[in-house]
């Protein structure tokens, strides 16, 4: 490229330039979403659609008249979406939306916003231009860049556009005038286009983008993608899930540029859109869900229904299934376009929100209800055996027991068979790195699956480490559907508060690592449900909902702690009712598999659900004997202002939005990387 840059990112341009065509780095392309205005795309993007574009035979002197060459989608905005220049569209890659999202070509633009004019009168401009100025030289002076006033200057040349004028004071001050009559239409146009005072001055033009478009204007590469999950009550609306998971990647992009900018690497949030595929039952629970209630319950249904279709036996492998092959499938996608994701040691965090949290879990670790049942059988094969019977009765027993025993050496001689010719393939593609749940019910489900405190403070007790490297339990405080989980690993953690999480603005916060544990008071401790009714069906104390473990005396109004409490106390009333299957068996504590088995002795003498916790000892709380090797549960702090407003039901959904989460994961993820880079530069030296 002879030609002489016209602008460079960081100055003005050069003198004594010819009019000439613009140059593929001085056009921008934009794009817009939700109706909003025009975004452009960065340098990297823009110039790679504007070649796609010129191969097409648009533009820049055009092809041959032959036919326009077939051009394949151009890859844009860090790989997520693919921009068609023929139809002028960009969609997302990894997942469906129905609104395309349109994309247009910037020539002329206007002073100050540097909004592109709409294509046609772009266009229109820019053919009068070169058919009247190409070729002639631009004024030496153009590096002042001041817009000299143009009322007393004649123009030298006028084009005449439906609703406006454009005037030529000279080579390069162009004007743009409304001609609306009505100042209605001339505030619309004003509105429009953006300028800066609705006046009869008109517009100054700027031919060619204010920065230029380079190659070197390009995102980092992904060096650890983030797959985003939801619960099952998205029947109704689809695309939350893409809204929530554009709102944590843009919360997380300001945290990047403004804490991690000098990294050369970067997180990638991807939406597991999983439940539309499904069937599951049509729109039956729909049709008998009575019409005045459906606002509330659509709410309420979200996570109320998700356990519901959870528990159900007909629904539950084919919601594993679901979000199984859709997290496989998106990670194979994501490889085969970024081929060197995993070459270079590309890492793989899962954030779950509400029952997605219980769903991505029993993937991850492959638990199974048929497991607890047949764990139930055997249990009434002992009884049976200790229980006294006819010789007729014993006999029988014996030889179906014998019968048994050669069926099962004759499934496991089938299934070595199988196994020697095929191996079976893991559940996931890839290893998870960190698996963050927000506003969590897991806990309830582990503990009314028999899992009980042991006396290993160890992540493996109920994730093992060769599973997933760190599990970490995100809620707000006064969230109803969100439980901890450190106290079914060490008992006394029910009175250790969880970790609090930094504020997005704290200047030098205390690394996590470095939190020491602080009591919560034993006195105002709340063990027990607020009534009486649901007591019986309560959750073990070790594992009663976060806002009841803590003593919020005016932070919330009145009405809603009540309203809190109730949803709670819904909450564990539903528990009973879903789970008196599983809570009769964890009423005779047994140990799940974990992955490595529990300290069986300790799982014997666990306290069933429901009894009061230990005493407490003269100095105020237990005497903690171990610790826990990593933290898991950390609580937002309450906003001194928002605490108040609020409610149940919304802090269930606001951790999409928040600098403070944002904050938080990245901080791990990229600490993680740091360690890595850190150790690596070490071994080399």
């Amino acid at each position: 490229s002879a030609l002489p840059e016209r602008r460079r990112p960081g100055g003005g341009r050069p003198r004594y330039e010819v009019v000439r065509e613009l140059g593929a780095e001085e056009v921008r392309w934009f794009y817009r979403e939700d109706r909003k205005t025009w975004k452009p795309f960065i340098g990297y993007d823009s110039l790679r659609i504007e070649l796609a574009f010129r191969a097409l035979g648009g533009g820049g002197g055009g092809g041959g008249a032959g036919e326009p060459a077939a051009v394949e989608p151009v890859c844009v905005r860090s790989g997520l979406y693919e921009v068609d220049v023929a139809s002028a569209e960009s969609y997302p890659v990894y997942w469906n939306q129905s609104e395309k999202i349109p994309v247009m070509r910037g020539q002329w633009f206007i002073d100050g916003t540097w909004q592109p004019l709409e294509e046609e009168e772009s266009n229109l401009i820019e053919q009068e231009h070169l058919n009247r100025f190409k070729g002639q030289q631009l004024q030496e002076s153009f590096d002042m860049e001041i817009s000299k006033p143009v009322d007393g200057k004649e123009a030298i040349h006028s084009l005449k556009l439906s609703r406006n004028h454009v005037d030529w004071h000279s080579v390069d001050e162009v004007y743009l005038y409304s001609d609306a009559t009505t100042s209605k239409i001339a505030r619309t146009v004003t509105q429009k286009l953006g300028f800066s005072k609705a006046s009869s001055s008109g517009t100054r033009l700027h031919r060619g983008y204010v920065e230029e478009a380079t190659l070197e204007d390009k995102p980092p590469q992904t060096s650890h993608i983030v797959f985003v999950v939801h619960g099952i009550g998205q029947k109704m609306d689809q695309g939350r899930i893409i809204k929530n998971t554009a709102m944590m990647r843009d919360t997380a992009r300001k945290v990047e540029e403004k804490y991690f900018s000098n990294l050369a690497t970067h997180v990638e949030f991807l939406p597991v859109e999983w439940r539309s595929k499904l069937t599951l039952d049509g729109d039956t629970v729909d049709s008998i869900t009575p019409d005045k209630v459906r606002g509330l319950r659509d709410m309420l249904n979200s996570s109320a229904m998700d356990i519901m279709y959870y528990t159900s036996p007909l629904y539950r492998d084919e919601l594993v299934k679901g979000l199984q092959q859709e997290l496989n499938r998106l990670y194979s996608l994501f490889c085969s376009r970024n081929p060197e994701f995993e070459e270079k040691g590309g890492k793989v965090s899962i954030v779950s929100h509400s029952l997605g949290c219980v769903i991505t879990y029993d993937i991850m670790t492959g638990w199974n209800p048929v497991r607890l049942y047949e764990q139930l059988l055997q249990k009434e094969e002992e009884e049976l055996e200790e229980s006294w019977m006819s010789y007729e009765e014993r006999r029988l027993l014996e030889e179906l027991y014998l019968t048994k025993q050669r069926l099962r050496e004759i499934e496991e001689r089938l299934h070595e068979l199988k196994a020697s010719t095929i191996s079976k393939p893991p559940v996931l593609k890839f290893k998870v790195e960190n698996f963050f749940c927000m506003g969590s019910p897991l806990a309830v489900f582990l503990a009314l699956r028999g899992i009980r405190p042991g006396t290993s403070g160890s992540q493996d007790h109920i994730l093992p480490r060769t599973i997933c490297n760190r599990l970490l339990n995100i809620f707000h405080p006064t969230d109803p559907v969100a439980y901890r989980l450190e106290p079914l690993i060490l008992k006394h953690y029910s009175n250790i508060s969880p970790v609090q999480i930094h504020w997005y603005n704290t200047a030098n916060p205390l690394p996590y690592e470095h939190m020491k544990p602080s009591f919560l008071n034993p006195s105002k401790e709340a063990t027990s449900a607020p009534d009486p009714e649901s007591a019986s069906a309560a959750p073990s104390p070790t594992t009663s909902p976060v806002m009841v473990r803590r003593h919020y005396g005016e932070s919330i109004t009145n009405i809603g702690k009540a309203s809190i409490l109730g949803a709670a106390s819904i909450g564990k009333g539903l528990g009973g009712m879903l789970f008196s299957r599983f809570g009769r068996s964890s009423a005779t504590p047994q140990t799940m598999e974990t992955g490595k088995d529990g300290p069986e002795g300790d799982e014997k003498k666990a306290t069933t659900v429901g009894t009061p916790p230990l005493p407490h000892s003269s100095s105020g709380f237990l005497e903690p004997t171990v610790e826990l090797e990593h933290r898991i549960d950390f609580e937002l702090r309450e906003g001194l202002v928002e605490s108040r407003y609020w409610s149940a039901v919304t802090s269930h959904t606001a951790y999409w939005s928040s600098l403070d989460i944002a904050l938080f994961l990245l901080t791990f993820m990229y600490k993680q990387d740091q360690e890595e880079t850190d150790k690596s530069s070490l071994d080399t030296m």
